[in-house]
């Protein structure tokens, strides 16, 4: 699996077969259908994997942070602007959603199911930083990175994704801390 996430994040899912996949693994396609009933189902266990990722980064946030979520979200906007600077394909789970287009592939829920719960994580850790609209911080900085990843492919690493730090802080600091008062309601 780890050869056909590397070629499907690489080169696109839709111009990978299925032999160029078992050719690079060393094995064979009867193989991997044994274990992969279909391309598709490899598709959807290699986006799965990715989705694990990123619940295990906002769990290890949680445990390094611990109770801090300014800390954390400091990380998340460093974490962020890693990935922007060292992966010039961008997110496999955005590209997956660009390039499987139709509504009823398997893999379309998954891609929506986890960035719906990526940004939903973000979300509470704006609340738990008691911003101010912590939902439309959310938003905002979500939009940001996901658009700060576009950029990187469409651009370059000297475009706007240079800045996504400088711009995330800036989002994070207009919508300041709600007060204590405010916060009791």
């Amino acid at each position: 699996m780890v050869t056909a996430r590397d070629l499907f994040h690489r080169h696109g899912i839709k111009t990978i077969g299925v032999d160029t996949i078992a050719e690079a693994a060393g094995t064979n396609k009867m193989t991997l259908y044994r274990h992969f009933g279909s391309k598709d189902d490899l598709i959807v266990a290699c986006l799965r994997e990715a989705a694990e990722e990123m619940v295990t980064f906002w769990d290890d946030l949680e445990v390094e942070y611990p109770g801090d979520p300014q800390a954390q979200l400091r990380a998340w906007i460093r974490e962020g602007a890693d990935c922007i600077e060292s992966d010039e394909r961008g997110c496999e789970l955005a590209n997956a959603a660009v390039e499987l287009a139709e509504e009823d592939h398997p893999a379309r829920r998954l891609v929506e199911e986890c960035k719906k719960k990526h940004r939903d994580r973000l979300a509470v850790v704006c609340r738990n930083a008691h911003l101010d609209q912590p939902e439309l911080v959310a938003d905002t900085l979500w939009l940001l990175l996901e658009g700060a990843r576009l950029s990187r492919q469409s651009v370059g690493a000297e475009g706007p994704s240079a800045r996504f730090v400088r711009m995330a802080e800036g989002i994070v600091a207009s919508f300041g801390k709600r007060e204590a008062a405010e916060d009791q309601e």
